[in-house]
């Protein structure tokens, strides 16, 4: 009789983050670019589909909503028996689908959450309607550790114009109001020496945090990874301004290799340690 060898189980526990988010086809954003940008930090991931969309680097030509009980069926699933250090919300797409996910979070009491509200795009193309902003708004963002709006979504829950760094820090201190730990509005939709400059406020700090600018095109799926690489780091036990600093960096290199792949607007080089030289960006 041949016995199975014993698969001894690791001493260290292995830190958890899940994402609840939508599919990308691409590859480049949403539930694929965080499940990469969790495996770079040594974090074991999750996830719950929200929706599943039919995209490439040219365009999103079909969305398809996961009904809300598979959504929470997922949820349930996972925190029931691998738990969650970190959790973070992206594409939750409906009011119907937000309000049964801030139910189950609330319920889980989770201490460690980033919403990305993922309201309007990068280019300030609207994704998501009014009652779904509005749910957004009065049941999630009241219990994120830190919100990352753009400038496009900073504009809408502000309810003010963002055109200047003045803009970006009295619309931060604004939107903190709304109940967030913190907020970062993140630049990248700023024009010339703003954009990437990112202004965190959880209110005591007032923060504008800079990085290099990286000159490429290929930037698909920048949103997502820097809020994944916040999960990654909260789940790590990183205070939470600690995490969005180390993942402007990662995501900061990141963009550095860049992956200059299809016709369009490639994703960021998610596990560029494994890249080869030169680099990919384009």
């Amino acid at each position: 009789m041949v016995q199975r060898p014993r698969v001894s189980q690791p001493s260290v526990k292995i830190p958890v983050a899940l994402t609840i988010a939508g599919s990308d086809s691409g590859g480049g954003a949403g539930v694929q670019a965080d499940l990469r940008t969790f495996a770079f930090h040594c974090v074991h991931g999750t996830s719950a589909l929200t929706c599943i969309t039919a995209q490439n680097t040219l365009s999103v030509t079909r969305v398809d909503a996961l009904p809300p009980e598979s959504v929470i069926a997922q949820i349930d699933a996972v925190v029931n028996d691998i738990g969650a250090d970190a959790i973070k919300t992206g594409m939750l797409l409906n009011a119907e689908i937000m309000a049964v996910v801030a139910e189950r979070l609330q319920s889980y009491h989770c201490d460690r959450l980033v919403v990305d509200p993922v309201m309007v795009s990068r280019t300030g193309v609207c994704l998501i309607d009014d009652e779904a902003i509005a749910t957004l708004r009065d049941r999630l963002i009241p219990q994120a550790t830190v919100l990352t709006p753009n400038r496009y979504e900073a504009q809408i829950l502000a309810k003010q114009e963002i055109h200047t760094l003045d803009d970006m820090k009295a619309a931060a201190e604004t939107i903190f109001k709304l109940g967030s730990q913190a907020v970062l509005i993140k630049g990248g939709g700023m024009r010339g020496k703003l954009c990437g400059v990112d202004v965190w406020f959880d209110g005591e700090t007032l923060e504008v945090l800079r990085t290099e600018t990286v000159g490429t095109h290929h930037t698909h799926g920048t949103g997502c990874t820097i809020s994944a690489a916040m999960t990654a780091n909260l789940a790590l036990k990183q205070s939470p301004l600690e995490a969005t600093k180390q993942a402007k960096i990662y995501l900061t290199q990141a963009l550095h290799h860049a992956l200059a792949i299809g016709e369009g607007q490639g994703p960021v080089g998610h596990y560029f340690p494994l890249l080869p030289s030169p680099k990919l960006s384009g």
